[in-house]
């Protein structure tokens, strides 16, 4: 049975099955998680929506029989980066002319403003 697609029905350790079940639970979080950051990031654009929709089922439908559990790992740490960098660094832009966009920052892409301070804070 492969670790994201059974539930270890019939298996003769039931150890085995509670990591796949675990194994599955945490891939469908991130699965989720995916879904809801591409519908904030992309919130009012249609199609970004679908395009993000389909490259995150087709990513998850691609492989979903691996059974290594070291490649799950690798792919669950490079899904939950993509999340983490999908919600941190994309800002949504909007054509207003022929050369020119306005940028739509999100509301917790916003961080507070540090002033810079030019003089050392103390002496070498």
């Amino acid at each position: 049975m492969s670790e994201l697609g059974g539930c270890g029905r019939g298996s003769a350790e039931p150890a085995t099955a509670t990591v796949a079940l675990g194994s599955r639970a945490e891939v469908l979080k991130l699965f989720r998680a995916l879904h809801r950051t591409r519908q904030q990031v992309f919130k009012n654009d249609a199609r970004a929506l679908e395009a993000a929709r389909q490259k995150i089922n087709e990513e998850f439908r691609n492989h979903q029989d691996e059974t290594s559990s070291e490649r799950i790992a690798e792919l669950m740490k490079i899904g939950s980066d993509v999340e983490v960098l999908l919600r941190t660094s994309v800002i949504q832009g909007l054509h207003t002319g022929s050369d020119s966009l306005m940028l739509i920052p999100r509301k917790d892409l916003l961080l507070d403003n540090v002033p810079y301070c030019d003089t050392p804070t103390r002496k070498l």
